[in-house]
């Protein structure tokens, strides 16, 4: 039985694997498919200069077992003059509260961990561990590899008021962990 659900948000600041996108709010929207364990989907959100525009598919199974299994594709786009493309390699796991991902990714004209411009692609790797530590909350850390570096950690809460689901983390990037 396929289902499609739909989103929109809101955020007072936007980061992604603990990068700020905005430095203001930034809304979003999004729209899912979902069969059997195939998904796709497609997702907005406004950045400082523009839009990033996402797009998604993969395939994703739950073992009797309990330990869960995943692997998709993902390519951000932008419109502006705020970034440039990414390509994305996505594995995932998860058993009880942990999940672990492992991302391939390449930028297009992509910037170094020095930021130092390349032209040309630049190729990174990504790989998080989380953990859903009930009640709402959830933690997250994160490590950059190949041509970028750096690490960030996240703490998170979450519930719904009525129909709504509103949230609240702590983004802390390599700089603030280095300090």
């Amino acid at each position: 039985l396929a289902d499609w659900s739909a989103n929109v948000g809101m955020v007072s600041d936007y980061h992604f694997r603990g990068v700020q996108q905005t430095q203001s709010a930034s809304a979003s929207a999004g729209v899912d498919y979902e069969q059997g364990g195939f998904y796709a989907g497609t997702w907005a959100a406004e950045v400082e200069d523009g839009l990033e525009v996402d797009f998604y598919a993969g395939y994703g199974i739950e073992l009797d077992n309990g330990f869960s299994l995943g692997l998709g594709v993902t390519t951000y786009q932008y419109t502006g003059g705020f970034d440039t493309s990414y390509d994305e390699l996505n594995l995932s796991a998860g058993f009880g509260i942990f999940g672990f991902e492992y991302t391939l990714g390449t930028h297009e004209d992509g910037i170094t961990d020095d930021n130092e411009m390349v032209i040309g692609d630049a190729d990174y790797s990504f790989t998080g561990i989380s953990a859903d530590l009930g009640k709402g909350f959830g933690a997250t850390v994160g490590f950059f590899g190949k041509d970028w570096g750096g690490e960030y950690a996240e703490v998170t809460y979450g519930t719904s008021v009525g129909e709504f689901d509103v949230g609240v983390g702590l983004v802390m990037s390599g700089s603030d962990l280095d300090d």
